[in-house]
């Protein structure tokens, strides 16, 4: 692929690439936006052994000083993972290029992430849950742009669903509509973020690593755009069931509502009023589906390689 795009490897990431290796790219806004200090740095140390412990190279991608960072050194890591969240731009397609020319710290959401692995040549990407269609996206509009990346950059993103604070049966309309194909991974229903089960039947399903990675080998022999979404539902013993968690979500978004929050401060304000709600257990399960997630996509990555 040829670019001019302006990318600083860690030298793991570079020698595991070099030697074709298997390489799994990690988002950053859940470092900068997603959990608190120092929570945020232990957590982003354990999902990259986890997926050192899998046989991959974990590479956190990130705008510092001007670059993109695939992957990102101890020292980046905590620097990073210190970074007030009203310091780092959370990144999506329309606002990449502005933040790296202006030499702003930045933190790569879904879309970014895959825009940024893939001019990195990383083919498998681990993150919590994807973005959406928001409730009340018919008046508002407000359509997470990670949908329409998911149609157009051949990266295979592992998730726990989308955000169960969105509409997820509108969210999975949508990807339908964009020809992604969405493969809930050993079991016949979409997973539901925190919880295993959202009464959606999954149009694919697949159990095994192998099978993901030849149908990422097969969409790319098509010539076929875009990645493939794989839903991974939490580890039994994290999950909050849906009669557990929804009555939360149904409070944090009235309150979203009732004080006017919109746009991309919609989602870290629903995220931290439900840790609060269900007194950090919501972030413990996060944790734990991250952690899954990784392990899921690195055995992706080792198949493809």
């Amino acid at each position: 692929m040829t670019h001019t795009a302006p990318l600083t490897f860690a030298p793991e990431v570079r020698d595991a690439l070099d030697r074709g290796l298997p390489v799994v790219a990690l988002e950053s806004t859940i470092i900068t936006h997603g959990m608190p200090w120092p929570q945020n740095l232990e957590m982003a140390e354990k999902v990259e052994a986890t997926i050192r412990n899998g046989g991959a190279v974990p590479a956190t991608i990130a705008v510092m000083g001007g670059q993109i960072h695939i992957g990102l050194t101890p020292e980046a890591l905590r620097a990073l993972a210190q970074t007030p969240p009203a310091e780092a731009m959370k990144l999506s397609r329309a606002d990449l290029a502005v933040c790296i020319a202006n030499g702003r710290t930045g933190a790569t959401t879904v879309a970014a992430t895959m825009i940024c692995a893939h001019l990195a040549g990383i083919k498998v990407f681990a993150t919590g849950g994807i973005g959406g269609v928001h409730r009340g996206a018919e008046t508002s509009f407000d359509i997470s742009a990670d949908l329409q990346e998911l149609a157009q950059t051949p990266v295979t993103v592992v998730a726990a669903g989308a955000k169960a604070i969105l509409d997820l049966p509108k969210t999975w309309e949508v990807l339908e509509t964009l020809g992604v194909p969405v493969i809930a991974f050993g079991q016949d229903e979409l997973p539901a973020f925190w919880s295993r089960a959202s009464g959606i039947k999954a149009p694919l399903r697949m159990d095994t690593a192998d099978e993901i990675a030849a149908a990422a080998a097969m969409r790319a022999a098509l010539g076929l755009k875009g990645g493939q979404l794989v839903a991974n539902p939490i580890p039994v013993e994290a999950e909050i069931p849906q009669d557990q968690i929804m009555p939360v979500i149904e409070q944090a978004l009235a309150e979203a509502g009732a004080q006017g929050i919109a746009a991309k401060a919609v989602t870290p304000f629903l995220l931290g009023r439900i840790f609060e709600l269900t007194q950090g257990r919501s972030l413990d399960s996060n944790i734990e589906l991250v952690l899954n997630n990784a392990r899921l996509a690195a055995q992706i990555a080792a198949a493809m390689a």
